[in-house]
């Protein structure tokens, strides 16, 4: 891919993103979209109350909800929102290391950009750029009815 090119149909900006998750679960966590690359998507997410587990260390399924939220809005940019609109197919993740503190930071690229289905790998580090998590996103691009 050229350096100017972009994976996104539409333009967006990330204050338009972080927008449309109000009254969110996306929100509630305290996601937040922080950019928009040509072919990546970043997001971050607080390691507190919110999202801790009762050993006081960040919970698996709020990284997991981090990481279907990147993947999931990623490929709604790659659409034709008009015409489809993209559900999660499944996901999975691995845990590779525990967070008690800071933010994490996703980044979600793509694997493969179909006109039925998306991949997507999401990284997840903590605020030492260490590998928390490495998750994967399918999702299913269906015709709007």
């Amino acid at each position: 891919m050229d350096s100017n090119e972009s994976i996104w149909r539409g333009g967006t900006t990330v204050t338009e993103l972080n927008i449309r998750a109000e009254e969110t679960i996306i929100e509630r966590l305290g996601i937040r979209i922080t950019q928009v690359g040509p072919d990546f998507l970043r997001g971050t997410m607080p390691v507190d109350h919110r999202t801790v587990q009762p050993r006081g260390i960040l919970h698996g399924g709020a990284s997991v909800v981090l990481a279907e939220t990147l993947g999931s809005i990623a490929s709604t940019l790659c659409i034709d929102n008009r015409k489809s609109v993209c559900v999660g197919l499944e996901v999975n993740a691995n845990h590779l290391r525990t967070v008690g503190r800071g933010i994490v930071t996703g980044t979600a690229r793509p694997v493969h950009i179909g006109s039925r289905t998306h991949v997507w790998t999401i990284e997840v580090r903590d605020d030492e750029d260490r590998l928390s998590a490495i998750c994967r996103l399918t999702v299913v691009v269906l015709k709007r009815s």
